[in-house]
């Protein structure tokens, strides 16, 4: 079964993730749903607004105004504690089904530090572990990021910062050394992102930290500080050169993201999903579930399997049920 879906390269089909990071005040979710609002092509009804902020979301929502002075509105949905990244997954998958083009999340730093987060996986409260439970906690990380590049929204993140000491011991003393403002998050994250910027100044400025050659007239060159708001005019840039491409069917691209995210679950969750779909669509996906999704399926729960007590033990069996089960999906 092939790995890999080997053609030629067009940019038909891209989906975003953005990062925008920066200190209270910096201008992050004010510039996001800016760029969101515009990414959407002017249409508010196909946004959605994560927010940790226990509600501050709700204060923008007057902010994404048409040129008659009416308000266009977005749709919000509030996640509680505890942040572990399933719980934004499952915030993420929730948006998607309800048919939303572009999502905010506001923001990803309590995915990382927040109550039940990432640190709180590797070091549950009330425990002292003498080694934290960083494999575990990366591995739950990890399966957020790749919920975000994969699923069928373009993203953008809004990350806290704030400043960073790093302690050394030097000659038996212990030393304070500052790095600066610094996103936070896992120390990688913003260089997942299609771009990543640094937000100052309320907004009046950013400092890019990554973003591709094609739009750079977005947001400036890399490395470098730009001066301006980032608004609709922007997002609707980003539409378009996504859009540059080849045209796709945007409801057969819908239920190809949705068969690769639920992937994840494994392959007898992925034949529930491909029977589901409607006939033109899966003649318009060749007629059976795509052979590197059902691959990255099948990848998943043989890992599952492995984890398990006694899984590798079991392997040559589940290798017999996925094949009958990869068949159910042709």
């Amino acid at each position: 079964m092939a790995v890999l879906n080997i053609r030629k390269a067009e940019r038909a089909g891209a989906r975003l993730v953005v990062g925008i990071a920066g200190i209270s005040g910096s201008g992050k979710t004010y510039s996001a749903l800016q760029l969101a609002w515009g990414l959407a092509g002017g249409d508010a009804s196909k946004v959605g607004f994560i927010d940790t902020e226990n509600r501050r979301g709700s204060l923008y929502s007057d902010i994404l105004k048409r040129r008659d002075g009416s308000v266009d509105q977005f749709l919000i949905g509030d996640l509680d504690a505890p942040f572990s990244p399933q719980r934004y997954i499952d915030a993420i998958m929730q948006f998607q089904h309800a048919g939303v083009e572009v999502l905010v999340i506001d923001s990803v730093t309590h995915e990382w530090e927040g109550t039940g987060g990432c640190q709180d996986i590797a070091s549950p409260p009330g425990t002292n572990l003498k080694v934290p439970r960083w494999n575990d906690a990366k591995a739950e990380h990890k399966r957020f990021m790749n919920v975000m590049l994969q699923c069928d929204m373009h993203i953008i993140v809004c990350i806290r910062a704030r400043e960073k000491v790093k302690v050394e011991k030097r000659d038996g003393k212990t030393e304070f050394i500052p790095q600066g403002v610094m996103p936070v998050q896992e120390q990688n994250f913003m260089f997942e992102m299609t771009a990543s910027l640094m937000m100052w100044d309320g907004g009046k400025s950013r400092d890019v930290m990554k973003c591709p050659a094609d739009l750079v007239p977005v947001f400036g060159a890399p490395g470098e500080i730009h001066q301006g708001y980032l608004s609709a005019k922007q997002g609707l840039a980003m539409r378009e050169w996504v859009r540059g491409g080849v045209a796709l069917d945007p409801k057969v691209e819908h239920a190809r993201n949705t068969l690769r995210t639920t992937a994840e679950q494994g392959m007898a969750a992925l034949t529930a999903a491909w029977k589901v779909l409607p006939a033109d669509i899966r003649k318009a996906l060749g007629g059976s579930c795509p052979d590197e999704i059902k691959a990255s399926a099948e990848a998943f729960d043989k890992a599952r399997t492995q984890a398990q007590p006694g899984g590798e033990n079991l392997a040559d069996l589940n290798e017999q049920v996925l094949g009958n089960t990869a068949q159910a999906a042709e």
